[in-house]
C-alpha cells in the first residue's frame, strides 16, 4: 500500500474570509489540487478533500480544507489523520505566519504554535505538535493595527500580485517535502527569494 501524506490548508470558511491573509494556508492547498485537475468533496471528517498522487507512482497525497473556523481545526484534522490512518510525521498543515515577512517561506516540524490558534488547536487534538508545518510569510500589521484584524484584512493589491508566484513556491515545497524529505525542502525554500 503507498505511503499517505495529509497536507491540510488551514483558513476559515466561506466566501467572506477566501481572499484573506488568514486563508493563505488553503491557497496553498487549492493550487496542489489545481495541478493534479482535481476538486474538493465533502469529507464526512468536516473537511473538504482532494485524494490524488504526488507523481505517478509515488506517494497519496490527501488535500484538506476544514470546514470550521480556523480556530476550532484541530478537530477536522484528528477526524481525518485517524481515517486515512496517517502517521504524524506524514501530517503537513500549510498556514499564514505573523511572524515571517509577507512573501517568505519556512518549513520546519515539531515546536510551539507561535500564538496561532489554528496550529495550538490542531497540536492539541493531535495530542502532540509533531507534525511538518509550512509557514507561509503575511508580516506583521503596520502601526498599532490588531493583529487579529490583520490576519482578516484582503491581501492588499500588492500583495495580491506576488501572490500567485508564493503560493507556488510554497505548493513546490510541499511536492518537495513529500518526494524528497524536510530537509531537502528546508534548503530549497529557505534561501532568500530572488
Amino acid at each position: 500500500m503507498a505511503e499517505t501524506w495529509l497536507i491540510v490548508g488551514l483558513g476559515n470558511p466561506g466566501p467572506r474570509y477566501e481572499p484573506t491573509r488568514h486563508n493563505a494556508g488553503q491557497l496553498v492547498v487549492d493550487e496542489l489540487a489545481s495541478r493534479r485537475g482535481e476538486t474538493f468533496r465533502v469529507h464526512k471528517a468536516g473537511a473538504r478533500v482532494v485524494e490524488a498522487w504526488s507523481r505517478p507512482g509515488g506517494p497519496k497525497l490527501v488535500l484538506a480544507k476544514p470546514n470550521s473556523f480556523m480556530n476550532l481545526s484541530g478537530g477536522p484534522v484528528s477526524a481525518l489523520v485517524a481515517f486515512y490512518r496517517v502517521p504524524l510525521e506524514r501530517v503537513v498543515v500549510v498556514h499564514d505566519e505573523l511572524d515571517l515577512p509577507f512573501d517568505t517561506l519556512k518549513l520546519k516540524s515539531g515546536g510551539g504554535h507561535g500564538g496561532h490558534n489554528g496550529v495550538r488547536d490542531v497540536a492539541k487534538a493531535l495530542g502532540s505538535p509533531d507534525f511538518v508545518r509550512v509557514r507561509v510569510g503575511i508580516g506583521r500589521p503596520p502601526g498599532r493595527q490588531d493583529p487579529a484584524d490583520w490576519v482578516l484584512d484582503p491581501f492588499s493589491s500588492g500583495e495580491r500580485a506576488a501572490l500567485p508566484s508564493i503560493v507556488g513556491d510554497a505548493a513546490d515545497a510541499v511536492e518537495q517535502l513529500v518526494a524528497e524529505g524536510l530537509l531537502a525542502a528546508q534548503r530549497t525554500h529557505h534561501a532568500p527569494r530572488p
